[in-house]
């Protein structure tokens, strides 16, 4: 067996498997397996490596049958190479042979019936791949199936590894793996290819829908059950069922293909599991199942492999027959495999093929889920019947809304708990026993709680899932202990649900989508506590029970709760967009802090209210200063410390790891030396070690440990110490190769990622939500184990600075903001561990509002008529007089009460802006019809809320008036004067909408005055200087009313003011910081119960404050960005970048119609202040964000991508391209640097060209303001030439409803535009005259940084509009350098070498000397009938069943590719001379559509440099020799085949194909030539087109699906752009046979002879001409000659022409996918074809081929029934005996309705019957291919004929007839006509011997044309075969013809000839007529019965006679003797 081809690299792992089926021999004890290993090369052979012998004595001795093997290669003189090969092999002995050594009995295993492979998986989806099975094509899709497990006890014996797959088994140079692998957690397993560099993580699956599609194929079923049954199979898949057509019998043939296309994500679609099930049409009861086979989706593929059915129910039940399904899952782009049909005569072995289910192989399983309790449910009904018994005084249950019960669903299987009404904590302790079939394919388990409704539907509260692969583990490799795998267990532990909001509305959730499971949840929804087992258990059954009282006392250890603490400071929250109230944050962790929850205790969750302020350029932030805001939280969970320590060491070890490994790349990537670079890597594996011996967090002293705990320790733990092993191996092991090491660390990362993951985390996430008034806006989750402290290993950003980007609730591309924050979380007993991470000042503070009125506007304020309390909490509601407050224990007053306004939130709407426009409206009103007059509020806002009349609005201080007067703003929807008119509709006050146009019914209008103002930077300075005013000073507030906004100048209109009073409180002891988390949720207070029940009242706001921070200098350097997204309808963009850090954003220059802006512009943050610690900072500098926009001149700029990146604090750092993303899709790239510079003095406020001394010199300034990129960061430029070959353009779309007619190209890179001439008019020609253009440009010497070239064409319109009307962009420019040999023309001038092909060799191969015998046999074809073309097509495709002796005789083949031509290698997919870019226009439209394409340019371009001394010679130009680019008429050939795997289109599974063709405006379709119901149509077609090459070169081969009544339906297509092959200078225009032929089937069809096209290629290529001399032909260099009659220089030239140095097309066929437009990346099928293209200007061109499909002929063939002989008897006559009336009854297969029979023989009483009848059976056979055609209707209203093929195939059987019943079938006999068995002489020799005949005695009637003899019948009786009787026969097969000349009639009728026989009189009617045979009646009847009696009769009728005659005689003789009358008388005379 071989194996598959693995990339180049010195020491590699194999994870191959290879299985022999030893067809039940045993092995004996000196068998050995031999391995090679070799080289592989692309061309010529591969190199032999080493080898090795290896017995397998060790093997057959060991108790498991299996061991491990590290043998040394050796080389062919038997030496040593040292390299080495690690095998690990295992045996399965045949069932019931003796093992060698007697395993010890297990109570667990189950005899394994099975010969086939068991599989000790190492995944929990494992997979078996039948090597032999799947052929070379072993591609990433074709990841192979079926878990076929062990139950869990090493049942040794029954395994044979398939390769450890997964990370397993890969860790170092063989000598020193160790001795076992632990599995791997990969979840998807399976062989895999490895690439070089490639890590060895499978990819995730994207988690965005797609088109998938599902294609299974059901083609037979065998050995189903039941009698006279009727099975159809049914598919079922996601809800989607198929069916297939009813068939008969216990052995179906079904062959259907059913295509379910799904629009989804693969990770939902794979979870579905496939069920194929059996049923019987005929039962319409619920036991019509026959069988079922479950398999799981994930990305499978297995081809033909036998399915083993068994009872879904019942997995004790055993087999319940085998279905033969291919099956495939693709997603767009993914090629199917080929499923090759198989011949005839492959009748495969199906225990070698088979695929078990699993479950059946093993057994079923129990999962058992204990449900014990939830907590913290959301409410979830509505509460007015609540509001009701609240209003008529009973007791109100608010919290309790919600009537719970859990779900879980499981592979196809849903168990639910009970419901408890009206219980936000429920306990449910019930038991679930769910059966499943373990190992089972589904990953996930799905876990759900949903709140019953009696009315609606259910709810569902939240999701969770609980993935089987992290909560189990199938064990290592078969080893002495197995104590790696274990079932899927899980808890007792809490499982916690995440989804919408908790809040409760009554409308419909918006996000009630996160409560399915889908998405992120954005809060906390509840918690449920649950246990999971598995027991192995042989008849599993479903069933609910509680849970015993001794079971929950257990669970009660792990209810204990323990108190956390919860530190959270703001540092920033900067990027706010679109803020309109103020902002608050909110922290949560489950639910406690939840500011609308009111089911726990109110706590200081929230921080201050904020208003943003803008930051001068786009964004908003919160004005923190040194004041930052901090929550702190206390909350109760269970202590699951050593789990987050276990999971916290892993993370960190993977962090160093990977960082590691960054720094090795990044070195190796930067071209260190290699000294440097081993250091790096002896780092990396010293880390490795020190941290991979650190041992795992012990679980002895915890008693919360689970069994998952013990048993994912033990699994890490070996998978440590095997890390540490190869570690060390590399390390102090012989040399190894950097790649080898580097992919090795690269697998140590992901098999650390596999295993740090947590199953039972139940610490819930932290939730930082932020919130817009009482809306909730956006928030963003911190997992609780990142930031959990602990004393071994803290959380990862556990009291650390990290930034956090919100994400917005409805998950829209805008980013909501971004925080950094500091989070630190840990047990209330570590507190005192708080105080080395806290920074600052920590206070806390009391507060109450001091609120006053005046009355009438005029009076003085004070407290009369004042509505609320003197002193007030912030909303007004609550009373907080001073004296009310007391100290929280463990913290005491510092200093008094003083007043304390809040500022952020009285920043002033224009803060942060440099100008800002004041606006006033006008109102006047009037009665319908009446005149306009003044209101009394004349001037409001815009919401109509009174105002300050336009004439008395002051200019602040610090701003003065830009403009003088007030204008009218007429800009808007309104009249000449500004008016807009509204009319009021009570109870409104004011208009709700305004109109432009006055109606007479108008009551109110409006204009609104503008005035712009600006900040006037003097005057700002000056005030800064003022002492701050008095007012001020007393800190008071106004509103016009209470709740309307407040604001710090007092105006006319107020009427309500107020004040905040603050008192300071520090900690008692001097505890430190860690002091606030004793402020146990609020401060107290001595009266009022009722107050504190309303949350929110008196948390204490707790305050960091920072002396001061460190300050920043930032310079951004932008250079460019390029694959930018198209925002404007000409397909370019108006690119700007904004760059914002922490809350300073600047905005770069527009580059305008660009996808690739270059900006070359520096951004400088001239001073940011930092808080926090400076090494940390510089450790980890908070985030630079770019946005681009696309600047828009009406309407906003459209966001066009993020990006997020680091500044470094090195100087001068090196340009970086950074990725865009927009959403989750990539936007381009920005190359750039961010650089971060500490600045030690003051600021002095800078003024431009006054730098300061300790900032680097700034770059140079392009205009004033606008900085450049210094020239040490900016690119180095190289002039370099870049050549196009601007060939033509095609297909051009029109553009604004008018065609494009004068295109011209503009090519563009690096800046520098190149324009091409226009061309005149498309229609007539669309290629330019001119095709050469230069740009000369400086490009960067780096790969790296280099531009693309974006091509524009640009139609040029009257009126000199020129519209760019498509662009393309080249992004890889790497692929057109020209190389140096390409500079010099390939002129080859050795004329020394002579190769003298003279009388040594025909010529230069054997495969050649076939092309000199060819002419004689030229002949001999005609009379050959069936050497047709499709002898030479089956010949070239390897079925040689169906091509005679076509290669016997030495014809040629041609080259079958199972692709589209242009893939085929070394032809550069013809697109050598130009290739094709597609042009696009527009904006993209949503994900996933095409932007548009718009044409196509068709050209090329090659790069160079070129010196910079503008003196020195360039080199020569590349585009010279062109060919001519005029219109060319051509012929065009298109040859279509056949056609496979077409998606079907009908209700049937079929479709009804017929072939269309399209060439520029010319059509042909084959409409009436349809070929009915098939997938796999053969056409055999040739259709011949003219067209004008260029204007016409797209040729569309389509297939339709042909319907009666409805339109037909488009199946697929291909495109084949003509042009490509006509300019390639591969000859793709019609390819090179093997030979010159003048005449038969290989007949030359080209225009051009061979030294014609050989001629032309030289020109073409710029090669020396062949010289020709007598019968020698010398060409570059080499002499050919040949001695062999016919046209011997054509027959050389053809020689050199197919030579592979040149690489020309040879004659083909290719296959090419079909696509449909519904389905565009998923093919539907392909097309087996070719094309041929013939110039007119060079002549005509050859015949054509005759490709017409074979037509099946009619035979006949006469069956003559002679004789029966020994026939079963089965009747009894009426006097007794046995006898039968036989009749012989027969037919053709697939000629059922053509049944014969002949008479009846009545009465046979000895079996043999005399008939003398003759059968004649007509059919229709394709001698080719030795297959009959039968064409007949699917059903009696089909309406059309399908075509099948089958063999032929005789069936022959013996009945009896009955005249009263049904009459009794006796025995039968089937003969295949083409291998038939052959007969015997006579009767007696005839027996069931004759059956068995080896394939070599089989005779073809085709060939013997007639046979005469004795055959056995056979039949079953009691399970054993036996003869029902002999039959003599004559059977002979005639053709047509032969019928005609030769007749013979049917039955009895005349002619009675051919042969003749008695006629009919002298064959007795009946056997058994009295009269007319009485002989035979007393022989059969008489004799038989009374021979005994008869026998006794004679005898004693004897007697009687004897006695009659003695009685008769005696008297007379006794008289005599008395009386004596003749002798004593005369004696006594």
């Amino acid at each position: 067996k071989k194996k598959k081809i693995l990339a180049e690299s010195v020491s590699l792992s194999l994870l191959q498997g290879f299985e022999w089926d030893l067809k039940g021999i045993p092995l004996d004890s000196g068998a050995e397996i031999h391995c090679v290993v070799k080289d592989h090369e692309k061309m010529g052979r591969n190199r032999f490596l080493g080898e090795c012998r290896l017995a397998l004595r060790d093997v057959i001795n060991s108790p498991s049958l299996s061991a491990t093997f590290t043998v040394s290669l050796l080389d062919t003189k038997r030496n040593n190479t040292g390299a080495t090969l690690s095998l690990q092999i295992s045996y399965l002995p045949p069932p019931g042979s003796a093992p060698v050594f007697q395993p010890p009995p297990h109570p667990e295993t189950l005899p394994h019936s099975n010969p086939n492979v068991e599989l000790d998986t190492v995944t929990s989806n494992p997979i078996l791949i039948s090597l032999d099975t799947l052929g070379e094509e072993d591609t990433e899709s074709m990841m192979m199936l079926e878990p076929t497990e062990d139950p869990g006890a090493d049942d040794g014996r029954s395994m044979v590894i398939v390769g450890p797959q997964g990370p397993s088994g890969r860790e170092s140079p063989a000598a020193h793996t160790p001795k076992r692998a632990p599995p791997s957690y990969n979840t998807h397993g399976g062989l895999r290819k490895r690439r070089r560099g490639a890590s060895s993580q499978p990819k995730p699956l994207p988690n965005k829908p797609q088109d998938l599609q599902i294609r299974v194929r059901v083609i037979e079923g065998r050995q189903l059950p039941g009698i006279n049954i009727k099975p159809v199979v049914k598919i079922t898949v996601a809800g989607q069922t198929k069916r297939t057509r009813i068939r008969k019998g216990n052995n179906p043939f079904f062959d259907e293909t059913f295509f379910m296309n799904f629009f989804e994500t693969p990770s939902d679609l794979f979870d579905e599991p496939i069920f194929i099930t059996v049923c019987d049409s005929r039962s319409l009861r619920t036991d019509a199942v026959i069988g079922e086979f479950k398999v799981g989706c994930n990305r499978h593929c297995f081809l033909r492999k036998w399915l083993l059915l068994c009872d879904p129910d019942d997995l004790s039940a055993g087999v319940k027959g085998y279905l033969k399904v291919s099956l495939f899952v693709l997603a767009a782009g993914d090629e199917p495999p080929a499923d090759k049909r198989e011949c005839v005569e492959d009748k495969e072995d199906i225990e070698g093929n088979l695929l078990r289910p699993a479950g059946l192989s093993l057994r079923g399983a129990t999962f058992t889920l204990r449900i014990f309790r939830a907590e913290d449910l959301p409410q979830m009904d509505d509460a007015f019947m609540d509001g009701m018994r609240q209003i008529l005084g009973f007791d109100s249950n608010r919290k309790n809304l919600v009537d719970p019960m859990v779900e879980i669903h499981f592979a196809g299987k849903t168990v639910c708990t009970k419901i408890l009404e009206k219980n936000a904590n429920p306990q449910w302790n019930q038991s679930l026993s769910m059966p499943i079939r373990f190992p089972s394919m589904c990953e996930k388990m799905r876990i759900r709680i949903l709140d019953w409704d009696r009315a609606s539907h259910n709810d569902v509260i939240g999701t969770t899932h609980l993935g089987m692969s992290k909560i189990s583990a199938p064990g290592g490799e078969i080893d002495v202990d197995d104590s790696l795998g274990f079932l899927p267990t899980f808890g007792p532990c809490f499982v916690n649900l995440y989804g919408s909001p908790r809040e409760f509305t009554a409308f419909n959730d918006p996000h009630e989508a996160l409560n399915l499971g889908k998405g992120e949840g954005v809060a906390y929804r509840g918690r449920v506590l649950l246990e999971l087992t598995t027991k192995l258990a042989e008849k599993p059954e479903q069933r609910t029970e509680d849970v015993s009282s001794d079971d929950l006392l257990v669970v009660e250890k792990f209810l204990r709760k323990r108190k956390f603490s919860l530190f959270v400071a703001f540092y920033s929250a900067t990027l706010l967009q679109d803020v309109d109230d103020a902002i608050q944050f909110e922290v949560s962790i489950g639910n406690y802090g939840n500011k609308f929850d009111y089911t726990c205790l109110p706590l200081a969750s929230t921080t201050q209210f904020s208003r943003a302020v803008f930051d001068g350029c786009h964004y908003y932030y919160l004005p923190w200063g040194n004041v930052k805001p901090v929550v702190v939280l206390s909350s109760e969970w269970e202590d699951i410390k050593p789990r987050i320590e276990a999971l916290n060491m892993l993370l960190a070890i993977i962090d160093r790891l990977e960082a590691n490994l960054q720094r090795v790349q990044l070195q190796v990537k930067a071209g260190s030396d290699l000294e440097e670079v081993e250091l790096r890597v002896v780092e990396l594996l010293d880390q490795v070690i020190t941290d991979c011996s650190e041992p795992l967090p012990s679980l002895d002293q915890w008693q919360c440990a689970t069994a998952l705990d013990r048993s994912l320790r033990h699994i890490r733990t070996l998978h440590l110490q095997q890390i540490v092993a190869a570690a060390l191996a590399f390390k102090h092991g012989p040399e190894t190769e950097l790649t080898t090491v580097m992919e090795q660390a690269e697998d140590w990362a992901s098999r650390l990622r596999a295993m740090a993951e947590e199953p039972q985390n139940s610490l819930p996430d932290i939730v930082i939500w932020m919130l817009q008034g009482d809306r909730r806006v956006a928030y963003h989750r911190i997992p609780a184990h990142t930031v959990l402290f602990s004393q071994e290993h803290c959380g990862k950003h556990c009291g650390q600075l990290q930034t956090a980007f919100l994400k917005g609730s409805g998950g829209e591309a805008k980013l909501p903001g971004q925080l950094r924050v500091k989070v630190w979380f840990g047990l209330a007993a570590d507190a005192k561990h708080f105080n080395q991470y806290a920074e600052g000042k920590l206070s806390v503070f009391a507060e109450t509002y001091e609120n006053q009125t005046r009355l009438a506007l005029v009076g003085s304020w004070g407290t009369t008529g004042l509505t609320y309390p003197k002193f007030s909490d912030v909303t007004g509601r609550v009373k907080l007089p001073k004296e009310s407050f007391k100290p929280s224990p463990g913290w005491t007053w510092a200093g008094d009460w003083y007043i304390s306004p809040e500022k952020t939130l009285l920043f002033d709407v224009d803060a942060g802006h440099m100008t800002f426009t004041e606006e006033v409206f006008e109102n006047q009103m009037r009665l319908p019809g009446g005149q306009w007059i003044g209101m009394p509020e004349g001037y409001t806002d815009v919401n109509g809320e009174k105002a300050v009349p336009k004439d008395e609005v002051e200019c602040p201080p610090g701003w003065v008036w830009e403009e003088v007067e007030w204008s009218e703003d007429l800009n808007r929807a309104v009249d000449d004067q500004g008016w807009e008119y509204g009319l009021t509709i009570p109870p409104d006050r004011r208009p709700k909408s305004w109109v432009p146009a006055e109606k007479m019914y108008h009551t109110n209008r409006r204009r609104r005055w503008i005035r712009l103002r600006r900040r006037d930077q003097q005057k700002m300075d000056a005030l800064r200087k003022q002492r701050p005013d008095e007012t001020e000073r007393e800190g008071w507030e106004y509103a016009s009313l209470f709740g309307w906004k407040f604001h710090l100048k007092p105006r006319k209109t107020d009427s309500f003011r107020r004040r905040r009073w603050r008192y300071r409180m520090e900690p008692l002891e001097k505890t430190g910081p860690a002091a606030i988390f004793a402020l146990e949720c609020s401060l107290d207070r001595s009266d009022d119960k009722s107050v504190t029940t309303t949350f929110g009242v008196n948390r204490p706001t707790i305050s960091c404050f920072f002396d001061r921070g460190t300050r920043y200098h930032l310079r951004c350097y932008l250079y460019q960005a390029r694959d930018l997204l198209a925002m404007d309808k000409d397909s370019f963009s108006d690119a700007y970048a904004i760059v914002s850090f922490l809350h300073q954003s600047q905005k770069t220059v527009t580059v305008r119609n660009t996808l690739n802006p270059t900006w070359d512009q520096t951004l400088i943050f001239y001073e940011v202040e930092i808080f926090g610690d400076p090494e940390v900072t510089a450790a980890c500098p908070p985030n630079v964000v770019v946005e681009l926009y696309d600047s828009d001149t009406y309407g906003a700029d459209e966001f066009m991508g993020r990006c997020v990146c680091q500044p470094s604090l090195t100087p001068s750092p090196r340009l970086a391209w950074f990725p865009i993303r927009l959403g989750d899709k990539h936007a381009g790239e920005l190359l750039a640097a961010f650089e971060l510079i500490r600045r030690e003095k003051p600021a002095i406020h800078h003024i431009p060209g006054q730098e300061e001394s300790d900032l680097p010199y700034p770059p140079p300034q392009r205009e004033p303001n606008v900085f450049m990129v210094p020239q040490g960061i900016k690119p180095a430029l190289q002039r370099t030439a870049i050549e196009v070959l601007a060939w033509g353009v095609r297909n051009l779309k029109s553009f604004q409803l008018a065609s494009v007619t004068s295109p011209s190209l503009q090519v563009e890179c690096g800046g520098v535009t190149v324009q091409s001439c226009v061309i005149r008019s498309v229609k007539k020609k669309p290629n330019f005259d001119v095709n050469t253009l230069v740009l000369d440009v400086r490009l960067p010497c780096e790969e790296l940084y280099m531009p693309p070239i974006v091509i524009k064409v640009i139609d040029n319109r009257q009126f000199g509009r020129k519209p760019v009307v498509g662009q393309c962009t080249i992004r890889s420019l790497e692929e057109y350098r020209r190389s140096e040999e390409e500079g010099e023309t390939s002129n080859l001038t050795s004329d020394e070498v002579f190769i003298d092909i003279g009388d040594e060799e025909p010529l230069v191969s054997d495969q050649l000397s076939s092309f000199f015998l060819i002419p004689v046999l030229c002949l001999e074809l005609q009379e050959e009938e069936f050497m047709d073309w499709w002898s030479k097509f089956y010949a070239s495709t390897g079925e040689k069943n169906k091509c005679e002796s076509y290669l016997e005789r030495g014809y040629d083949t041609l080259k079958v590719y199972s692709h589209e031509l242009e893939k085929a290698e070394g032809l550069e997919g013809l697109a050598d001379f130009c290739q094709t870019f597609k042009l696009y226009r527009g904006k993209t439209q949503d994900e996933g559509e095409d932007p548009s394409v718009v044409g196509e340019f068709k050209g090329m371009f090659k790069i160079y440099p070129v010196p910079d001394d503008p003196t020195a010679p360039v080199p020569p130009r590349h585009f010279r020799k062109l060919p001519p680019n005029g219109i060319e008429e051509c012929l065009v050939r298109v040859y279509v085949i056949q056609a496979q795997d077409l998606q079907p289109k009908d209700t049937n599974g079929k479709c009804d194909p017929y072939v269309k063709i399209t060439l520029g405006k010319k059509t042909i379709s084959d409409h009436e030539n349809y070929i009915p119901c098939t997938l796999d149509p053969v056409f055999g077609k040739m259709f011949a087109l003219t067209c004008s090459l260029p204007l016409e070169k797209d040729l569309r081969v389509m297939l339709y699906d042909h319907d009666m009544l409805t339109k037909d339906e488009k199946i697929g297509e291909t495109v084949i752009d003509l042009e490509n092959r006509f300019l390639s200078k591969y000859g793709a225009m019609c390819g090179l046979p093997q030979s010159y032929c003048i005449s038969g089937v290989n007949q030359w069809r080209d225009q051009l002879t061979p030294r014609q096209l050989l001629c032309r290629l030289c020109e073409r290529r710029n090669l020396r001409k062949p010289v020709y001399e007598n019968d020698t032909v010398r060409f570059r260099g080499k002499l050919y000659t040949a001695r062999h009659l016919g046209p011997i220089r054509e027959r050389l030239a053809l020689h050199i022409l197919r030579e592979d140095s040149l690489g020309l097309v040879p004659e083909h066929v290719e296959t090419r996918a079909l696509y449909s437009p519904l389905q565009p990346d998923i093919e539907q099928g392909r097309l087996v074809m070719w094309v041929d293209i013939f110039p007119k200007s060079l002549g005509p061109p050859g015949p054509p081929f005759n490709v017409t499909p074979r037509r099946a002929k009619r035979f006949f063939l006469r069956c003559i029934i002679w004789n029966t002989s020994d026939v079963i008897l089965d009747d009894i006559s009426l006097s007794g005996e046995r006898m039968s009336d036989i009749y012989v009854k027969g037919w053709l297969d697939g000629h059922e309705h053509n049944k014969q029979k002949t008479d009846v023989h009545y009465r046979s009483l000895g079996g043999e019957g005399n008939f003398n009848y003759r059968f004649l059976f007509p059919f229709d056979y394709l001698p080719a291919e030795q297959l009959c055609v039968v064409d007949r209707k699917e059903h009696f209203w089909s309406l059309d004929k399908a075509e099948t093929k089958l063999a032929p195939k005789l069936t022959i059987q013996i009945w009896d007839n009955d005249k009263f019943s049904f009459d009794d079938y006796l025995g039968h006999l089937v003969m295949d006509l083409n291998h038939m068995l052959r007969p015997a002489k006579s009767p007696e020799k005839c027996s069931l011997e004759l059956l068995k005949q080896p394939a070599d005695k089989l005779v073809s009637l085709f060939e013997q044309k007639t046979v005469r003899g004795w055959w056995p019948c056979a039949c079953e009786l009691n399970g054993e075969k036996t003869i029902a009787g002999k039959v003599e026969m004559s059977l002979e097969i005639v053709t047509e013809q032969e019928q005609e000349e030769r007749p013979a009639g049917l039955g009895r009728d005349e002619p009675n000839m051919n042969p003749t026989w008695r006629s009919r009189s002298e064959r007795p009617e009946t056997s058994f007529l009295w009269f007319s045979s009485p002989f035979k009646t007393l022989k059969f009847i008489v004799w038989r019965r009374f021979k005994w009696l008869i026998i006794l009769f004679i005898i004693l009728f004897l007697l009687f006679l004897f006695l009659g005659v003695f009685l008769y005689s005696f008297p007379n003789y006794a008289a005599m003797k008395m009386v004596g009358p003749f002798g004593p008388a005369k004696a006594a005379q």
